[in-house]
């Protein structure tokens, strides 16, 4: 595990060429899925690191969606929009994600989760195209730190009364009284902030619509995933106390995620529109978690994986009609089918993924966690029909708005798509509908 964090700290002093890092990224996430050792029992320990199967596959969608951002924010590299601190942000955010999915005690990934924060708020205030990019910003590091402060007093405390922080010690945490669920709360919230759940949830639409499309991808690729990946961590911890407040979160997280899709429908602004997806797919993620089932823990890993994916290539294909259309708005972005032809294929095959239809990898994860949850409470199958209904109601808004009707005859003359985006989007597209074909491997052991 070493080795590859040495690699991404000497690629640093290499940012002024934008080949030559782009194409070292990509190396390193071969490298990283060929010669890694496939045990799954915490290999490469060592200096406080390790990996087990959950961190393997979250540590490779970060190098993986890493790559694409790169290859995708060709604008930075042709207008010369400062590469070289451009590239730094990036490598400095892909080094704190690979060190937080492979630390093995609370204090070091409490430390790189927060830092994972700076690199992306860089990339928001820095290269984000509006001035609301400043309020945006401001919304995202006081939603994110607020919330999580609590969490390292949590941590402190289980180090002072058990005397370790090893995120593998299995030390049960409870208490009857009010501190007991005090402290479980205070523990959960801030990965319940970062997933993030409804109510909790106004800095992610925000954060997304008024960043570039690195940060967007990034966000939606893999820092939303942080808060899943805390969850799983940190759960075990809280079992009994998980058990009698986990209704709160199921109820809060399938209501809010009906509420959530219908207001999609309602969205003119492409960019919020498949935020705001997010947030109803995080919500079922956190209910298949918090439930505490095998079906549920898997079917979250294997959302997060496919939404991951999925929404990263949905924000790439938005990026791709604001750079020729420069509007972000479906009412002037729309007839694109007459517009832009070849991109038509793109937009139908991500916007299936995005409402799980077959063979996403979104399928395979919605039906464990539908399983889940209605196992756990038949009450809840009302409101997940109504979430799965709506899901593909605001998808195929989305995908219709945009690709039919007349194209706004202020446009003349439009390039339908260049080798290079075409290639970001098929490697978004093919691991989210090829993994499935070996689901077993998602399993985790």
């Amino acid at each position: 595990m070493l080795k590859f964090i040495l690699s991404l700290v000497f690629l640093i002093p290499l940012c002024y060429s934008w080949e030559l890092v782009q194409i070292s990224v990509f190396l390193l996430t071969f490298l990283f899925s060929v010669f890694i050792s496939h045990d799954f029992l915490f290999s490469f320990m060592g200096f406080g690191l390790g990996l087990d199967y959950l961190g393997y596959l979250l540590i490779l969608l970060s190098f993986w969606i890493t790559s694409l951002v790169l290859s995708s924010s060709h604008k930075v590299y042709k207008h010369n929009n400062f590469i070289y601190m451009f590239l730094i942000m990036n490598l400095s955010l892909l080094l704190f994600l690979v060190v937080t999915f492979s630390c093995l005690d609370f204090l070091l990934f409490y430390i790189s989760f927060e830092a994972s924060l700076i690199p992306t708020l860089v990339l928001i205030l820095g290269w984000g195209y509006q001035p609301e990019r400043i309020q945006a910003g401001t919304y995202f590091i006081f939603y994110t730190m607020f919330a999580s402060l609590p969490l390292l007093v949590s941590i402190m405390s289980v180090y002072y009364k058990f005397g370790s922080i090893s995120m593998y010690v299995g030390t049960e945490i409870y208490n009857s009284s009010l501190m007991g669920c005090v402290w479980y709360l205070v523990t959960v919230f801030a990965f319940i902030v970062k997933l993030p759940m409804f109510m909790v949830h106004l800095w992610l639409p925000k954060a997304h619509v008024e960043a570039p499309v690195a940060g967007s991808m990034i966000l939606a690729g893999v820092l939303l995933k942080l808060g899943g990946y805390g969850l799983i961590r940190v759960l075990p911890m809280f079992s009994l106390a998980n058990k009698n407040l986990s209704w709160i979160w199921v109820s809060v997280s399938v209501v809010g995620g009906t509420i959530v899709s219908i207001m999609c429908l309602r969205q003119v602004d492409m960019k919020a529109l498949i935020a705001y997806s997010s947030v109803a797919r995080m919500g079922l993620v956190l209910c298949g978690l918090v439930v505490f089932g095998w079906w549920g823990l898997n079917g979250a890993l294997i959302v997060m994986v496919g939404h991951g994916l999925c929404s990263s290539g949905l924000f790439c294909l938005a990026n791709m009609v604001y750079e020729r259309m420069s509007s972000r708005s479906l009412l002037i972005s729309k007839g694109l089918l007459n517009f832009m032809p070849s991109m038509g294929l793109w937009w139908f095959l991500l916007s299936a993924g995005n409402m799980a239809a077959p063979p996403t990898l979104n399928l395979l994860g919605e039906v464990s966690l539908i399983m889940s949850v209605v196992s756990w409470s038949k009450v809840s199958m009302i409101m997940i029909a109504f979430l799965s209904f709506f899901s593909a109601a605001y998808t195929l808004y989305m995908y219709s708005l945009s690709q039919h009707g007349k194209y706004c005859s202020s446009l003349f003359s439009c390039c339908s798509g260049k080798v290079r985006e075409y290639l970001i989007l098929m490697l978004h597209w093919l691991p989210l509908n090829m993994i499935i074909l070996n689901g077993c491997l998602m399993v985790v052991t």
